[in-house]
């Protein structure tokens, strides 16, 4: 599928014309074609834009005037990702009077505030790796918040179920620190090849700000990642020791079942009439049946006070 943008008083707006900015969302055989045959671009760079393993990666051809960038982005999150936060690959081509984007997603990548008024396609640029660096800030908030709802259902529980969730959470944060440390090369490599790609000071200017905000990204994200694989073994320990609770008081609850099994096994309900003088069974069944259950009681709360003094 095929968008056009173009630049309208300092905006990127929808264009039903083919105008300054072209996007290609999971382009077909044709569309390829078109890219490689029409518009120059190499057909490994095309097909890397669309595989979410691809490294990113910045190539500057001086021949064509062309600057291609494999940029890493974070794919929108569904319930059917399981904890699981996916990072997924775009291409974008610039050229002195184009920009085309090849996405494998139909996905809002303008979406944010402007950090400048749009000029010219550098500006453009920007902002395309500006939204990226606050994508990765908003998935890591929500990252944050699913980790400590975890933890809280983890102080509970019996099953390894929020802990294999824990395990995705942390798969997921490695996927970030690869993407935004490739993302870091790029803006690197941009900043360092300025002068020859076009950029004016502001340009460069706003290129130091999100080399320091990707940084900062980049910190927390390994941060994130290094607090929920230090305490994995924790966590795991809590569960266990949850689960040994557990155990501790099925036992008492089986030792309390079994002392009135074995007093009704001595005896029976003969025994116990003969001794109370119960003669009428109506009265004596219930009154047998209150005796066992009291013994029942008094057996489990002895077992758990027993626990507790030599803990």
């Amino acid at each position: 599928m095929l968008k056009h943008y173009r630049i309208v008083d300092g905006l990127i707006v929808r264009s039903p014309d083919p105008g300054q900015i072209a996007v290609y969302v999971m382009p077909n055989e044709e569309e390829i074609r078109e890219l490689v045959d029409v518009h120059k671009i190499d057909r490994h760079n095309v097909d890397s834009s669309v595989d979410p393993d691809e490294i990113g990666r910045m190539e500057l051809d001086v021949e064509t005037e062309q600057v291609a960038m494999i940029v890493k982005r974070p794919r929108y999150y569904s319930s059917s990702d399981q904890f699981l936060f996916r990072v997924m690959s775009m291409g974008v081509f610039l050229f002195p009077s184009k920009m085309i984007i090849v996405i494998a997603d139909d996905t809002t990548i303008f979406e944010g505030k402007y950090l400048v008024r749009m000029k010219t396609l550098h500006d453009v640029l920007i902002k395309l790796i500006y939204s990226t660096i606050a994508h990765f800030s908003g998935h890591l908030k929500v990252i944050n918040m699913i980790s400590e709802e975890l933890e809280q259902k983890i102080n509970k529980s019996m099953e390894n179920k929020f802990l294999l969730d824990m395990f995705v959470l942390e798969k997921s944060l490695v996927y970030f620190l690869n993407a935004l440390n490739d993302n870091a090369t790029i803006i690197g490599k941009l900043k360092l090849n300025a002068g020859k790609i076009g950029f004016s000071p502001d340009n460069v200017e706003v290129l130091d700000d999100l080399m320091i905000d990707n940084s900062q990204c980049l910190t927390l994200t390994q941060t994130y990642s290094n607090i929920l694989s230090s305490l994995m073994d924790a966590r795991a320990s809590v569960v266990s020791n949850n689960l040994n609770v557990m155990m501790k008081n099925l036992n008492a609850v089986v030792i309390a079942v079994a002392v009135p099994s074995f007093v009704a096994g001595m005896g029976g309900m003969s025994e116990f009439s003969e001794i109370t003088g119960i003669a009428r069974w109506y009265v004596a069944y219930p009154v047998f049946a209150g005796a066992m259950m009291l013994l029942g009681v008094v057996t489990f709360f002895t077992i758990r006070s027993w626990e507790r003094r030599w803990r």
